[in-house]
């Protein structure tokens, strides 16, 4: 189906590209199910579901019925949530956003530390209730105050709601700690995938606000945080391995940054950075910085192709330091707070972690990084998820907690 559909104001393909063929009209790569991931009958099971979910949503689209991401997010949120006895999980709303705040009932001698938590899901999945299991568990173990935040996603709410509403809910939080009993010395970001990039580009941004509360440590699984560098090593050694594919990447970028599917591929071949960016901030997001290890299973360098003014123009918000934290200043990376990262081998996503992870020592950042061998991108959403669990999702939450109790 073409992803026409879903982007309403783009109902024709542009005159001077009425030659090109979309992306999503071509056949979709065969998955590649990778060896070293653990369970793989189990991962094949789980991608099958997803995949149907996806044509299923896109029928109903095309249908009028309704919008594919809402109907994966619908099949994502059947299950019913468990209370936990060891907390008081509050749903509330800062304004217009809907959070979830989660306190222990333990009494406590101090003050409890606050997490402010973004899920993932590329601002087109995810939501609350998915994530709420794993919330309990960061609360509970942690001894933590946890607020999530449930932004504004695609299809009703384009690029900036969902950062918007992040920031917006994050600066409401930091101003009104008395009142959920967090200690305002004792503060963490934290988020996965586009819920990671958020939690970075926020912690960012509260570095030039002295008035706020200042973030004791960042914590980023597996994060997006450069729309320059598409040919990476693990952009091409994982370009198939679900559930993040190149052509799903490239998809989720265009619907929620509402850019003309037509310009995907050209994105991907890096032909929409102007070279005065390449010389700019070309030492920052060269595979140079990839370490030797990763560069063996499959990796060609390639030079991007011709700059495309008009991809440029139509995705140039790829490139803004927001939604590209990697490029931010120097004097800003450098007031970053302790930084954990968690990157897992099989992501397409692996070298953005290990990119930001050489930006922020470069800068004097204290880094704790640690890779998963077994892990894939939206691993963890499979906590505590029955029969899709997979146990790499609770090494990296206790990897978390291990974290957050050395603070």
């Amino acid at each position: 189906m073409c992803f026409r559909v879903a982007l309403g104001k783009h109902s024709s393909t542009p005159p001077c590209l009425s030659t090109c063929q979309t992306q999503s009209s071509r056949p979709p790569s065969i998955p590649d199910v990778p060896a070293g991931i653990v369970y793989t009958r189990r991962f094949r099971v789980l991608h099958c579901c997803f995949q149907l979910a996806i044509h299923l949503g896109y029928i109903l689209e095309k249908l009028k019925i309704c919008s594919m991401p809402k109907f994966v997010r619908f099949l994502h949120d059947i299950v019913p949530i468990k209370k936990d006895p060891h907390l008081v999980v509050t749903t509330l709303s800062f304004g217009k956003i809907p959070v979830r705040l989660y306190k222990p009932k333990a009494p406590s001698a101090r003050p409890y530390r606050g997490i402010i938590f973004f899920h993932g899901g590329a601002c087109i999945f995810g939501s609350l209730k998915l994530y709420n299991n794993l919330c309990c568990y960061l609360a509970r173990e942690s001894d933590s105050v946890v607020l999530s935040v449930g932004y504004r996603m695609v299809p009703d709410h384009k690029y900036p709601s969902a950062m918007n509403d992040c920031v917006t809910a994050t600066v409401h939080f930091l101003r009104t700690l008395d009142t959920y009993g967090v200690d305002p010395s004792r503060l963490i970001l934290c988020g996965d995938s586009a819920g990671a990039t958020s939690a970075t580009s926020i912690c960012q941004m509260l570095v030039t606000q002295p008035d706020l509360p200042k973030i004791q440590a960042q914590i980023l699984i597996y994060p997006y945080v450069q729309g320059f560098n598409f040919q990476l090593p693990s952009y091409q050694q994982n370009k198939n391995v679900p559930f993040l594919t190149s052509n799903n990447l490239s998809t989720y970028m265009s619907l929620y940054l509402d850019f003309h599917p037509i310009w995907k591929s050209t994105i991907m071949q890096n032909a929409h950075v102007p070279p005065e960016m390449w010389k700019k901030y070309g030492e920052i997001i060269s595979a140079n910085n990839i370490p030797k290890r990763f560069k063996e299973r499959g990796y060609q360098p390639m030079s991007p192709g011709p700059f495309n003014e008009d991809a440029y123009l139509e995705s140039k918000m790829l490139l803004e330091p927001k939604n590209s934290p990697l490029i931010a200043d120097d004097d800003i990376i450098a007031q970053l707070p302790q930084t954990l990262l968690v990157s897992c081998e099989f992501d397409i996503l692996r070298d953005d972690a290990l990119l930001y992870k050489k930006r922020l020592e470069d800068q004097g950042v204290s880094v704790s990084w640690h890779h998963m061998e077994e892990g894939f991108h939206g691993v963890l959403v499979s906590f505590k998820q029955m029969c899709f669990y997979f146990p790499c999702s609770l090494k990296i939450l206790n990897i978390v907690i291990s974290f957050i109790k050395e603070l």
